[in-house]
């Protein structure tokens, strides 16, 4: 393949408007706030799980607390009617008397037990409200923490962004400068070769593998036609030859 020199050397261009293009698309996939909003996530999704089971907690405990309340109300009311038939005392044998002072003492003590579960749930009730307070504050917390990062990677992801699309549309008028065959070459060996399409030979090495040219590759080099497309032996990429390739 031939290619006017000016040709080839605009595919030196090219390739630094492809290289930052990778670099651009390398640092908006490897931006630390991605790691720092997964971790954060994940901690916000345990508190917030933590938070729903003492609110569960707490709202089963309200239950608990109603239902033992209304036992307590039942029993209060029960001893109540059975004080005040024996404080009457009306048609009643001193037998039925005797019994329902049993019964009256009896509630007593079922009252008071039933008084006691009542304080024990209250403080489990206690002990899940603060617990949600605590959780939510936690979770506001993280959130915050989310949003910051959040508001940071999409702040940093609009300028590279912004970026990206410059130099895309520097690479279009570049691209398009370049002959259409040569072009087609670049892009099928950049994609091949790890983004590089195209190298500089520079003091007698090619900066796309690093590796200098032997004698033999040298002279082959020289005794090229200048409009001839060169390719490295070693990585095939095309190799550019420029005043500084110390031919």
């Amino acid at each position: 393949m031939n290619a006017a020199p000016a040709d080839q050397i605009r595919l030196l261009d090219l390739q630094a408007l492809d290289t930052r293009l990778g670099q651009l698309a390398h640092k908006r996939r490897s931006l630390p706030e991605h790691a720092e909003i997964q971790a954060l996530e994940g901690d916000l999704a345990q508190h917030r799980d933590l938070l729903v089971a003492a609110q569960t907690e707490e709202s089963d405990t309200a239950r608990e607390q109603a239902k033992a309340e209304q036992d307590v109300d039942q029993v209060r009311k029960r001893a109540a009617r059975d004080q005040q038939r024996l404080d009457s005392g009306a048609g009643m044998t001193p037998k039925d008397l005797e019994n329902l002072q049993h019964e009256v003492a009896s509630l007593a003590k079922r009252q008071g037990d039933l008084e006691d579960v009542v304080l024990e749930i209250m403080e489990r009730r206690e002990a899940a409200q603060e617990r949600v307070t605590e959780l939510t504050s936690r979770v506001e917390a993280v959130q915050g923490k989310v949003d910051a990062a959040v508001a940071r990677r999409d702040e940093a992801l609009a300028e590279i962004d912004a970026e990206a699309a410059k130099v895309t549309k520097e690479r279009g008028i570049v691209a398009d400068s370049v002959p259409a065959d040569l072009l087609k070459l670049y892009d099928k060996l950049r994609e091949k070769e790890g983004g590089v399409g195209a190298a500089r030979l520079y003091q007698r090495r090619c900066e796309g593998c690093r590796l200098e040219l032997n004698i033999t590759e040298l002279n082959e080099v020289r005794s090229a036609a200048a409009d001839a497309v060169v390719r490295c032996e070693n990585c095939r990429r095309i190799l550019v030859r420029t005043p500084e390739s110390g031919l």
